[in-house]
């Protein structure tokens, strides 16, 4: 008869959580009770000696005098020091009593004093373990007296702040992105699909529609580009450092641009004198090329582009204003997230929408800030802050 060997699954060990000491509120109680009676031992001490030395300064009786004491004949030479005795066995029997009463009144009180003053970090803790990344809006909210703990339940409901504005920004830009990303493949499908479903499809129209999926093709490429340097950019370290004329950067990121500019009618002017920045000259590139390339796409016929760079102190500026649609004030501040055009609408065919958010990750990465404000009858104007080359 033959066996067949079946394999036996260990199971594999669990490992324990690393063993914790006494809580909080016990090491408090434990340390309020040492201390107290310590103290007390100390007292108890003290009023042992100070009872021996008070009995031992009673005057003195005449010798050969016999005193009874509890019913024994005692000497009168040798009352003194059978009072200084019994006195002490009596503070020690009375003190002994009131040191047990008062350890065990210290650690009623210290564990229920602890409990009420630790009651809040128990706050803190369970709206911890209710947290998830659906429900960051819960808050502590903790009333009460300005304390440590007070201000413990502060600080972390400002991070809770925080993260809940993270989370909601990432949500945003993984849908934005999403949606990005959908309307090209979408078009590529549909013009496949299209196309191949008419059986007299000739060359002109396999052409037509190769141009149609190629031009696709490239704003996914672009959209795709823009979202990994964002990436890189946000919350990275600076790859160098070394001084950057941001005037010499606006100069060669317009030369690309003439033709464009050219059949526009777009008048530009650049500050003529240097102004040099200390940063990272690729990503002052970038940023440069963005803000330009976002004056001439958002531009009207006829318009106009100005750059002015300055070095103010510590910082050097650059800013790039230039005509176009109007732009309410409420709108300036938005158009720094992912995905938003200035006067255009977010499924606008032109630009992913990514530049000025580019740009404000790279001033971040570089120390500085960015900001922008509308021009008084149409267009938009971007300063960027860098740290001044020494």
């Amino acid at each position: 008869m033959l066996f067949r060997a079946r394999s036996v699954e260990r199971p594999v060990p669990v490992e324990s959580p690393a063993r914790r000491g006494p809580g909080l509120r016990l090491r408090l109680t434990l340390l309020s009770t040492v201390l107290v009676a310590l103290v007390s031992g100390l007292l108890l001490w003290l009023g042992w000696l100070l009872v021996g030395d008070v009995v031992a300064a009673v005057p003195r009786m005449p010798p050969g005098t016999t005193v009874r004491v509890d019913g024994v004949p005692v000497s009168a030479g040798e009352l003194a020091e059978a009072l200084r005795g019994r006195a002490r066995e009596r503070v020690l029997l009375i003190g002994g009593v009131a040191f047990v009463a008062v350890v065990l009144a210290a650690a009623v009180s210290a564990w229920t004093v602890c409990g009420r003053v630790l009651r809040p970090l128990h706050s803190v803790t369970g709206t911890a373990r209710r947290l998830s990344a659906r429900s960051l809006g819960e808050r502590i909210g903790l009333h009460g007296p300005r304390d440590e703990v007070a201000e413990l339940a502060d600080t972390f409901d400002g991070m809770l702040d925080r993260l809940q504005t993270a989370f909601e920004s990432q949500h945003r830009f993984v849908a934005n992105a999403s949606h990005e990303l959908r309307t090209p493949l979408s078009v590529i499908r549909t013009e496949l699909d299209v196309t191949l479903s008419d059986p007299n499809a000739d060359a002109a129209e396999l052409r037509r529609m190769a141009g149609v999926v190629r031009d696709a093709t490239a704003k996914s490429q672009r959209l795709v580009e823009s979202l990994l340097l964002l990436a890189r950019t946000e919350g990275a370290e600076l790859p160098s450092r070394e001084p950057v004329d941001l005037t010499e950067l606006a100069r060669a990121a317009l030369r690309p641009m003439e033709e464009q500019m050219c059949a526009s009618g777009l008048r530009t002017e650049v500050s003529p004198a240097p102004a040099f920045a200390m940063g990272d000259p690729a990503l002052l590139e970038r940023v440069a090329g963005n803000l330009l390339e976002n004056a001439v796409r958002y531009n009207v016929e006829g318009g106009w582009i100005a750059v002015v760079t300055a070095v103010s102190g510590e910082w050097t500026s650059l800013t790039v204003s230039s005509s176009g649609a109007e732009v309410s004030s409420e709108r300036v501040d938005g158009l720094f997230e992912p995905f938003r055009r200035a006067g255009a609408e977010r499924t606008a065919r032109t630009g992913a929408g990514l530049g000025l958010s580019i740009v404000r990750a790279a001033a971040s990465a570089h120390g500085g800030a960015v900001s922008a404000c509308p021009v008084p009858g149409g267009g938009l104007s971007v300063t960027v802050w860098l740290p001044a080359a020494r």
